[in-house]
């Protein structure tokens, strides 16, 4: 994905000297998500200014510098450098791409069809990382796996200037301004979706750089079975996102629902984790957290572009920010707080405290449940949309509707 937050940093970079090597990886780790947090707000808004395409196919550039950078850094500085680089790109690439999918496809169940294939692309990069980064690495050098991606976001962005040039329909001088993303955060429906968001990826920023220590000490795990340990659960994420489409697309006034359902599963799931005594045991609850957050990904992300149409103008940039913003707070802390709390309070009270968090927090999604009895409002783009399309923007949309 152009941003997956968890990627694979190969233990042989000599630390910096002086420091405790635990906190500096944690540290370069969560560099990325904490400059993404610190970006997201000015992309949001830079990208309904501006257009979808041209800030992704910047995102995508950094990303490719970011990654070749890695491919050739000796030391911790550069490490550090090339891993907040990253976290700029994913600003701008996560945003406007999950954006430009939303603005694209505008009806139900389209849209949530294109958000669920996105979200399992990115699910296959995130779990698919480390062994693929570990085989790399282990037989061909440090640098192969960093080249590799380089390489794909090369191939992305050359595919981008093919498919969706930007500028190419000028359409964007006639778009509508969207709504400032601070309005956006103070709306409470999508407050709420935000909550959602960043609670139920929780379990998996804080469970990533502290489980492979936790199976070594409790299971002896060996070192294949730690590269693989979040390798399957692709598979109930995929199936995750293919049943909450198929739901959506035949009940789908029940969207808040998918997504309490999933906050359940994740919260039971996360407190079974501490239970486990071998490789195999503690591969279902990981399954069933990927599971539960593929239920809540593909359910909410597609109604908080719905409620940007019925409450605001139907410019995605800002809301979809927010969205990144939820994301990127579980996985700023996670590398940072998650040993902190391991270390002081244990494993268990850690996986506890945040199964507890899910279960309480999957209630509040009941205020979502008339969201879908929701009216548009007369925002900008209705009223021209009402009156006749006086652009090419509007004349383009508007063919799109009649189609």
């Amino acid at each position: 994905s152009g941003g997956g937050n968890r990627s694979l940093l190969p233990a042989r970079y000599p630390p910096a000297s002086g420091g405790n090597e635990d906190v500096q990886i944690g540290v370069l780790f969560a560099s990325k998500a904490m400059l993404q947090l610190l970006v997201n707000p000015l992309s949001g808004t830079l990208i309904d200014r501006v257009g979808y395409e041209a800030p992704l196919l910047a995102g995508l550039a950094v990303m490719f510098l970011s990654t070749a950078t890695f491919a050739f850094a000796e030391n911790y500085a550069t490490l550090f450098a090339a891993r907040s680089l990253q976290g700029l790109g994913s600003a701008f690439a996560d945003t406007a791409g999950i954006a430009l999918i939303a603005d694209r496809y505008a009806e139900e169940p389209a849209r949530s069809r294109a958000l669920g294939t996105a979200l399992a692309c990115i699910s296959f990069g995130s779990l698919a990382a480390p062994p693929f980064g570990g085989v790399l690495y282990e037989f061909a050098g440090k640098r192969v796996p960093f080249l590799v991606l380089a390489c794909v976001c090369l191939l992305d962005g050359l595919l981008l200037l093919v498919l969706a040039p930007p500028g190419g329909t000028g359409a964007r001088a006639n778009m509508p301004v969207g709504t400032p993303i601070h309005r956006l955060m103070i709306d409470p429906y999508i407050a709420v979706v935000a909550g959602a968001l960043a609670t139920c990826n929780i379990p998996l920023a804080f469970l990533e750089p502290t489980i492979a220590n936790w199976m070594k000490d409790s299971m002896g795990a060996s070192e294949w079975e730690v590269g693989l340990t979040w390798l399957p659960a692709f598979f109930p994420h995929v199936l995750g996102v293919y049943v909450t489409v198929r739901l959506a697309a035949a009940y789908p006034h029940l969207q808040w629902f998918y997504g309490a359902l999933g906050m359940a599963i994740i919260g039971a799931s996360s407190c079974l984790v501490p239970a486990c005594r071998n490789f195999g045991q503690v591969i279902i609850p990981l399954c069933g957290i990927c599971f539960g957050i593929a239920l809540v990904d593909t359910a909410l992300l597609p109604t908080l572009a719905f409620l940007v149409d019925v409450r605001h103008v139907s410019v995605y940039g800002s809301v979809y920010a927010i969205a990144d913003i939820s994301y990127s707070v579980a996985y700023a802390l996670g590398p940072i707080v998650a040993g902190q709390i391991v270390h002081t309070m244990g494993f268990a009270q850690l996986n506890l405290g945040m199964g507890l968090a899910n279960v309480l927090y999957a209630p509040v999604l009941l205020f979502l449940k008339n969201v879908c009895q929701m009216k548009p409002s007369h925002s900008e783009r209705n009223i021209l949309l009402e009156e006749g399309p006086k652009g090419l923007y509007d004349t383009i949309k508007m063919e799109e509707r009649k189609g």
